[in-house]
């Protein structure tokens, strides 16, 4: 057998040791492709978890728990925070790129830009640069991944996800430009909740999705 034969041989063999694990890590995160039509009227929590579950499971994906990440208001007590629904991680995108090893890391410092934060077909969401601006993400949420406290005054959350007229939604930015806030998940509020309301910010209606599992 010559040097070079061996070296092939080694290479084959090599290649066929390594582990299953080895493999690109499943898709643990994405922002929708499309909204749900109705502004921000999601079907409240539930409505909004189905659509998440929904596009995961026509990418490939529907064997994960998925839920979305959005946090209510509750008259007297703190609601639902978002950071409370989406399991502990790691969250990797559609093509395997690591956003956040944990929930401190995804609320401190997370892997979320235009260039990363794909929906779940791995395509990039358009942002501020781009020939129309989407980069207006709800969540009702505040920039630790909370909920909104009793006396933080005003609708954050489109009445819980179920309005498409009056109210509005806090929003984050997945490129992370425009305003002079570069939060990804607290930017700013929307003008109100219809879909020319979300439009008219540089929205159309997305949210992001998590797996829980």
């Amino acid at each position: 057998m010559t040097r070079l034969t061996t070296l092939f041989a080694l290479t084959i063999l090599a290649s066929q040791s390594l582990p299953a694990d080895a493999q690109e890590p499943p898709m643990g995160f994405f922002v929708t492709s499309v909204g749900l039509g109705d502004g921000g009227n999601l079907g409240g929590l539930e409505g909004a978890d189905a659509h998440c579950q929904s596009l995961a499971e026509a990418a490939g994906a529907g064997d994960r728990e998925w839920r979305a990440y959005l946090s209510t208001q509750e008259e007297g007590k703190r609601g639902i925070s978002a950071r409370e629904r989406i399991g502990t991680g790691p969250w990797y995108n559609a093509i395997g790129e690591l956003i956040a090893v944990d929930l401190d890391q995804l609320h401190i410092n997370p892997n979320i830009f235009l260039r990363t934060a794909l929906d779940e077909n791995g395509n990039r969401i358009m942002g501020r640069y781009d020939e129309r601006n989407e980069h207006d993400i709800l969540t009702g949420t505040q920039e630790d991944g909370t909920a909104y406290f009793p006396w933080q005054e005003g609708d954050k959350t489109c009445s819980n996800w179920t309005s498409n007229g009056e109210g509005a939604a806090t929003v984050g930015h997945h490129d992370r430009h425009g305003g002079g806030n570069t939060s990804w998940n607290a930017a700013h509020q929307s003008r109100g909740c219809s879909a020319d309301n979300l439009r008219s910010t540089g929205g159309n209606g997305y949210f992001y999705c998590f797996a829980a599992d």
